[in-house]
């Protein structure tokens, strides 16, 4: 199969090629997508296979308007049409109770709620209604490896095995980590996986709000968002983290170690380690607290160090915060070791 990128004036042949139940790769302000017709059980199927995704893993159904969402839910609780009405389109999931035999079963299998999303790209919004069905979406790789940020990203993981890939005109996606998935339950919001949306971006709401961790949400099955049980984000080097703004933590760490050495940071440490002997790779996050760059640059800068052959991968991290937490929430989860400095 020739898989084709499809410009913006393209976005009609992209949504034939979904309607046929082909795969259609699009963009994100948060990752790219793997998208196929959210009722089409053999595309949804496929999407599965094509990742290596675990069966047991739901996926995350991208509309293109909040009242496309009525179709698909039993309802819709004052909290979360609430959240619909700040941060839609936007880098939010919701979780809702699922109106039963609408979607593919393998969407959502063995659940009664499903996790859906308006995203904030012009492109794919123009896609899901060409297309005119909802789309799932999982992030565009195989599963377990860094998240695709980029057309060449897609391509590298699935040039030839799917149909296409939709390029946005803005080749810098405005997040760069998935989105953030909450659970209105009751009276409160669960966050279950933290992302642009922040907690207290959600509290300022007037809400109450609490975050669910991976441990507490494999322990209640009805707290967990889609992603939670299994590897994310890894590249095939092992990944060291030092959480440090000073450079000669980097150096010292680096002088006790061998092989090659890829380096993941922001400008001001990579002007003091770059020469280092060991050091055969760099990619830079940005300029010294951007974090914003940060997040935009982490899965890139994976894929860029993973392609160099080096032996080892040693990233900058920050101290948890709001701006930091789902940067360090996806670092964590690709990292062997995180070290503490700061």
């Amino acid at each position: 199969m020739e898989t084709q990128v499809f410009l913006s004036n393209q976005i009609k042949e992209a949504a034939e090629q979904l309607r046929k139940g082909h795969i259609v790769a699009f963009p994100t302000e948060t990752v790219f997508g793997l998208g196929a017709i959210a009722t089409d059980e053999q595309a949804v199927s496929r999407v599965f296979a094509v990742k290596g995704r675990p069966k047991d893993n739901p996926l995350i159904v991208h509309v293109s308007s909040i009242e496309q969402v009525q179709s698909y839910v039993e309802s819709i609780s004052p909290m979360a049409q609430q959240l619909m009405d700040a941060f839609w389109p936007g880098p939010l999931t919701i979780v809702f109770p699922q109106k039963k035999g609408v979607l593919a079963p393998s969407v959502t299998p063995d659940k009664d709620t499903v996790a859906i999303r308006m995203p904030n790209q012009a492109e794919t919004l123009r896609l899901i209604e060409a297309t005119g069905i909802p789309l799932v979406g999982p992030s565009a790789n195989k599963s377990g490896k860094p998240s695709p940020t980029a057309v060449a990203h897609v391509l590298h993981d699935f040039d030839g095995v799917i149909a296409g890939v939709l390029a946005p005109e803005q080749s810098l996606l405005a997040v760069g980590v998935e989105s953030t998935v909450v659970m209105p339950l009751d009276d409160q919001v669960y966050i279950l996986r933290p992302g642009a949306v922040t907690l207290p971006m959600i509290k300022a709401l007037g809400m109450t709000v609490s975050e669910k961790s991976a441990s507490e949400q494999l322990s209640d099955s009805t707290l967990m968002s889609p992603g939670v049980k299994y590897t994310h984000y890894s590249p095939a080097q092992s990944v060291e983290v030092l959480v440090t703004n000073d450079s000669t933590h980097f150096i010292d760490y680096i002088d006790k170690v061998t092989g090659k050495i890829g380096v993941l940071a922001q400008e001001n440490i990579l002007a003091d380690i770059q020469t280092h002997p060991n050091v055969v790779a760099v990619h830079s996050y940005g300029k010294k607290e951007d974090l914003h760059s940060a997040t935009q640059q982490l899965y890139a800068g994976l894929r860029a160090l993973e392609a160099t052959g080096c032996e080892l991968i040693v990233a900058q991290g920050f101290i948890d915060t709001p701006a930091s937490h789902a940067l360090m929430n996806r670092l964590t989860k690709a990292a062997d070791r995180v070290h503490c400095f700061d």
